[in-house]
């Protein structure tokens, strides 16, 4: 009895690995998203740092938000240093103008964070207050698709952490560095995945990670 048992599961458990490891390569890039539903009107769309690629979609993103009317202002999320001795603010002011005109760039505000933000959690901390600071209550949070679900689970915990009463929801922007349906095929995709699922087990089983 004991031999058949282990018989069975001498081909069961490979079997079960086998099915494990085809549906996390079918399915596992999605694990990372969780957008919600855009609502039809908000106060400001809040656009979250990332890297220089993930920067590229997610701002085009928030202005296409702001032209379509879905949202009144957007606030940038921007570090307050400098490059080449220049203030990135005044630096990013004159982009926005170049690329997408006075009009659109006049709509367009800055949450000037500084080097204590290195984290999500940190920086939806100096997003909140930025937002207090202008009355606003109704928010679209703009990120990377990989990023929505970590993003969306911080975002909360900091607004519960505040007892700040504000009304956001998470949108996700497909990433030139992530690929859902392919992320395994590619190195930088597969490179993404791994780091931002470190950090969202981070995110849910430690507490205080963001």
């Amino acid at each position: 009895m004991i031999n058949r048992k282990f018989r069975t599961l001498w081909w069961v458990t490979p079997l079960l690995l086998l099915v494990f490891v085809l549906a996390l390569l079918h399915w596992g890039g999605y694990l990372l998203i969780a957008p919600d539903q855009i609502p039809n009107k908000v106060d400001a769309a809040v656009v979250l740092q990332g890297s220089y690629l993930g920067e590229s979609v997610r701002i085009p993103e928030g202005i296409r938000l702001l032209r379509e009317g879905t949202a009144d202002r957007v606030l940038l999320s921007i570090d307050n240093g400098r490059i080449w001795g220049e203030p990135l603010p005044p630096m990013a002011r004159r982009f926005l103008q170049s690329r997408f005109g006075a009009g659109v760039s006049d709509r367009v505000e800055f949450c000037e964070t500084g080097p204590e933000v290195n984290s999500t959690g940190d920086e939806a901390r100096a997003l909140v207050k930025c937002i207090q600071d202008r009355g606003w209550h109704r928010l679209l949070v703009v990120t990377s698709n990989y990023h929505t679900r970590r993003a969306g689970i911080t975002w909360r915990r900091v607004l519960h952490e505040k007892n700040a009463f504000l009304e956001i929801s998470m949108h996700g922007v497909e990433d030139p560095e992530y690929s859902p349906q392919r992320w395994w095929r590619e190195r930088t995709y597969a490179k993404t995945w791994l780091l931002e699922m470190t950090k969202l087990l981070w995110t849910i089983f430690v507490p205080g990670g963001s």
